[in-house]
Order: structure tokens, then sequence, then C-alpha cells
């Protein structure tokens, strides 16, 4: 039996849209099933120019913060300090907040990644293609940075996009190579393809799918299946979905905020699919 906390601690997500986030209900489960029943996790609706303000009015009780967009650069020049992971890619999507107010960022992102992967087997490949080129495809190459021996090739949408991506695997160690997204069906032949386009951007290439294609990692979680990951898997291939990083980044999340190793991952995970599968019905 988990020991149970009496002092109250906060934390919460913060971005911009944010009623989709699943990370309420997926910090909630592991507090409850650590015993941390005083513990709260909510949700704010904070723009870049709400940022400041919120990380101003903090207190005491507060234990950290999960950042999605457009925060996750925007935060870093007010933070007291960031991790090594965070700064290799400068994004923050984790602020631990300790006892002496003292804010630290981190980036679960691409740890988080590297465990959805090794999780389906993916421990090592020879080459692997990227969708997009945001803020969660340099966590990609980062990730990619720790799993592929070869090229990695992303498919954009502009020349300014495609040189960010080649800058990002310079920084990185990677050897990223660029292509237009005219020809992001070129990309299924990799044993590894990432997505990371926002919902829709993938679906016009679903019949271009081959036979028995290799892994698909496709970042989005809802709507769920896309159109990408559904051929993928009609078509014989293994997909990582949107929930498995999100999960996966929680519970590192879970753990460097409130001190409890391991995070209860399964327990997060039948959480997530639950609320999933209540918002399809």
């Amino acid at each position: 039996m988990p020991t149970t906390s009496t002092t109250g601690r906060r934390a919460a997500v913060l971005g911009s849209p944010i009623a989709h986030s699943l990370s309420p209900v997926l910090h909630r489960a592991a507090y409850a099933e650590l015993g941390l029943t005083h513990w709260s996790y909510d949700r704010f609706e904070v723009a870049e120019a709400g940022l400041a303000p919120f990380l101003a009015g903090l207190d005491a009780s507060w234990a950290g913060l999960s950042l999605t967009m457009p925060l996750k650069r925007a935060v870093i020049p007010l933070l007291d300090g960031i991790s090594g992971t965070a700064s290799s890619v400068e994004a923050v999507n984790t602020v631990v907040v300790d006892a002496d107010g003292r804010r630290t960022g981190d980036n679960t992102d691409i740890p988080g990644m590297l465990a959805a992967l090794r999780e389906r087997g993916v421990a090592a490949v020879e080459s692997a293609a990227v969708l997009g080129a945001g803020a969660t495809a340099s966590s990609a190459i980062a990730a990619l940075s720790h799993v592929c021996e070869g090229p990695v090739t992303a498919y954009v949408r502009s020349r300014d996009r495609a040189a960010e991506m080649s800058g990002w695997g310079t920084r990185l160690g990677v050897d990223v190579r660029t292509a237009d997204w005219a020809e992001a069906a070129d990309a299924f032949g990799a044993p590894l393809v990432i997505a990371t386009t926002p919902a829709g951007a993938t679906d016009a290439l679903a019949p271009h799918v081959p036979d028995r294609p290799g892994t698909l990692f496709d970042v989005l979680y809802d709507p769920w299946p896309t159109a990408l990951a559904a051929a993928w898997s009609a078509r014989g291939g293994s997909v990582v979905g949107g929930l498995d990083l999100l999960v996966h980044q929680a519970v590192l999340q879970v753990e460097l905020m409130t001190g409890r190793a391991p995070a209860p991952l399964a327990v997060m995970r039948d959480a997530g699919e639950q609320a999933l599968g209540a918002h399809s019905v």
C-alpha cells in the first residue's frame, strides 16, 4: 500500500488551447495510486502573454507545471535553469518548483519518445523519417540520436523549415536530410517514421502506405486512430501512438514533481484510454 500524503501540493498543465489535454486525467490517476490524496492537478488556458504573470503568482504550494504549445520555448527566459535535455532542443515541457521557489525546466518528451519506442521493441534502426518540422520534430530528432544509426530524412513545407531541421541535426549529431512535403510518401520506405504534424495533415498520405511497412510513431492521440495510423495497421505495420508518448512523458513528470518513483504507468495508461473512449462515444 502506498503511503498517504497529507501535505497539499499543486500542479497543472498550461497552454493554449488546453481544453483537450489529457494530462489532468493521467496525473490525477497517478496521485490516487500513489496515495497523494492532498495533491491536485488542474489545467489553465495560458497564452504567451500570460505566462510571466502566471509564474509570478505561484506560491509555496506549487510543485510543478506541464507545458504545451505555445509555451515550451517562451518559458525558458522565465526560469532559473533548465536541464541539458531541454537545452538540447530549446524546449521545456516540465517545470519543477523546488521548496525554495527555484523553477527548473526539463523536457520529458524526448525520454518519453524513447520509452514508447523501446516498449514496442524499437531500440535501433538503420534510418528514419520525420514528417513535419515544429517543436515536436526537434524532440523527435533528439530521440532519434539515440536509436537511429544512419540518416534521418525530414519532410517539410518550406526552405526555412528545411534549414531549421538541418540545423537541429547538426546540433544533435544526427545526419538530417530534408525533402519537400510533396514527396512525403517516400518516407514510408524507412524502418521508422515519426509523424509530428497537426491533425489531418497526413490524411492524404494514408492511401500510399505500402504493404508490410516498418514502424509508425504518430504523436497524435485525438482523434485516434489517425487515417495514417489506421492504414499503417491495416497493411501490417507496427504503430506507436500519441497516447503512448503522452503517458510515458507524464510518468516522468509525475516522478520529477512528486519525488515518487516509479510512477504507475499501467494505471495512467488505463485512465487515458478510458478518457479517450468516453470522448469518442
